[in-house]
């Protein structure tokens, strides 16, 4: 049985899909049942678990002979990322009583950079849970392909995709969710002793303009991709909701400034099988949300 958390999002979906295709037991952890009923249908157990919560979080892990770890997403974390500690604080605490067979965790690339980013807080549950006495790997993936879903609309309607990655010709390096996923699932299979690292990213780098490239084909007609000026970010995403944006400019930053890079280098990361066209054809071709 191997467990997944996060098996809503787009990499926790991955995971259980490609354990199922291989017909391994899988248990889905979700924090509202109504979300389960589609897992449950394709014969995963389900069960229900806070991520704050060490009792539930114990036993879901259960009797797992591999748990994957997912982070629940916070764009705007509080001052010191309070929220992860009390996260990654329950994990340990469930992780230790349950003692399941192995443990994967995403992390992500640059969780070993020094300057604070909003990527700190996979670097904080790097710390906590590196010290957990069963084999435990941390799966580093580059910027996601799938970031490209929010310009699909602008790039259909306007022929223009803001980039907040700078300059527009700098290589980047990027992942599709896929990759990830069928990676996480090996490794959960794997046998291995002690801590692990693992850094992916796709075939090749992308640059912004490659994705406007992209797009320009699947559409039929001329995208580019436009610079957002650094001085508006501020503004621009406190006007989107976010109280503290710093967190997220810094990430920025690290990537367009190179310092959240992975740590062995371009040479030393495994590369995935996904091109990046792929992914942008499933994203225009994915149906409109519903208003």
């Amino acid at each position: 049985m191997y467990t997944i958390t996060g098996i809503t999002g787009q990499v926790g979906s991955a995971v259980a899909r490609k354990l199922l295709t291989e017909k391994q037991s899988v248990r889905a952890v979700i924090r509202d049942v109504n979300k389960g009923t589609t897992w449950a249908e394709q014969g995963c157990a389900v069960a229900l678990a806070d991520m704050n919560d060490a009792n539930a979080l114990k036993a879901a892990f259960a009797d797992a002979e591999g748990v994957f770890v997912v982070l629940p997403p916070n764009f705007a974390p509080s001052l010191g990322f309070p929220e992860t500690r009390a996260i990654v604080a329950a994990l340990h605490t469930a992780i230790v009583a349950a003692r399941p067979g192995k443990v994967v965790c995403l992390s992500t690339i640059g969780a070993q950079a020094t300057q604070p980013n909003l990527l700190t807080q996979l670097q904080i549950m790097e710390q906590v849970l590196g010290d957990l006495p069963m084999p435990i790997a941390f799966l580093r993936p580059a910027w996601f392909m799938e970031n490209a879903a929010g310009d699909v609309a602008s790039a259909k309607e306007s022929g223009i995709i803001p980039s907040f990655l700078q300059p527009l010709d700098r290589p980047v390096p990027m992942i599709a969710t896929a990759d990830i996923g069928r990676v996480a699932a090996e490794l959960l299979q794997q046998t291995w002793s002690g801590r692990r690292i693992v850094e992916i990213e796709g075939p090749q780098r992308v640059t912004p303009n490659d994705i406007a490239k992209s797009f320009s084909k699947l559409l039929g007609h001329p995208v580019y991709a436009e610079a957002v000026p650094r001085e508006t970010w501020e503004a621009l995403f406190k006007s989107q909701g976010t109280a503290n944006p710093q967190p997220r400019i810094q990430m920025l930053d690290g990537f367009n400034q190179g310092w959240i890079e992975f740590e062995s280098g371009e040479s030393g990361s495994s590369k995935g099988e996904v091109e990046l066209e792929t992914v942008l054809k499933s994203l225009v071709d994915r149906p409109a949300r519903q208003p």
